[in-house]
């Protein structure tokens, strides 16, 4: 590029997109003179998911200023709890993230899953059509122009996971409502409803069941209850409505 010359800084908690040379403070960057700033932003690694304010000689811009030469720009991230215009807060995840995914729908939190990789351009259709906020690690997805809005998955850890989303959009938390299956709601059922469903050894042992309203999978407190409970009670601790 052949054009104005700039000095911009990100904040640290983007230092996992950006160059390393560029981690230091404010540095020199030639822009072309027609980009806008948040194409110039993006072309240097940060999806624009993941940027917040955007500050031009010290007063917010727009993400489409075109900068102009001797500009001093600041790029920070989010702001938590980060809040969706436009729909209800609902997730969409990738084939990447099924153990996240399930955990959201234990805790009640309306979240779709592809369980295959059917690519990029059908996931952000997918975001757009049902209004979704895409999760995801793969930062070329959330570059995608058409999705309704992202996020990226800073970690690889299960827990960590769930810890960044919930801080981060603060959905409403409604565990045990919400087939992990499916992602369908659960209603109450008598037994005798699911009885034929079930194993003689769970009839004679369990009397309290859910069944989900859109697959039909039946639920109830087993084996793995006292696992699953330790996760939504760690989840309702720390981002539970304290109302």
């Amino acid at each position: 590029m052949n054009g104005p010359e700039i000095h911009i800084e990100f904040a640290p908690e983007l230092d996992l997109f950006v160059p390393q040379a560029r981690r230091r403070g404010p540095t020199a960057l030639v822009t072309d003179g027609v980009s806008s700033l948040g194409h110039v932003v993006e072309s240097l690694g940060v999806p624009l998911t993941e940027v917040g304010e955007l500050l031009v000689n010290g007063h917010p811009a727009a993400r489409s200023h075109v900068p102009a030469a001797g500009e001093s720009v600041r790029v920070r991230t989010v702001t938590r709890p980060q809040r969706i215009e436009g729909a209800p807060l609902r997730f969409l995840l990738d084939v990447h993230l099924g153990t996240l995914a399930r955990r959201l729908r234990l805790l009640g939190v309306d979240t779709a899953y592809e369980s295959t990789d059917i690519g990029d351009a059908a996931l952000a259709g997918r975001s757009a059509a049902e209004r979704r906020v895409m999760l995801s690690r793969d930062r070329g997805l959330l570059r995608r122009r058409e999705l309704f809005a992202g996020g990226y998955v800073y970690s690889d850890k299960p827990d960590d996971q769930l810890h960044d989303v919930l801080g981060r959009f603060a959905p409403e938390l409604r565990p045990w409502t919400r087939c992990t299956a499916c992602n369908g709601e659960l209603k109450e059922t008598p037994k005798d409803d699911v009885a034929d469903l079930l194993e003689h050894g769970t009839q004679r042992t369990y009397d309290v069941f859910a069944q989900c309203t859109a697959c039909g999978r039946v639920y109830w407190r087993g084996a793995h209850h006292d696992r699953l409970e330790r996760i939504v009670e760690a989840a309702m601790g720390c981002h539970g409505d304290p109302g």
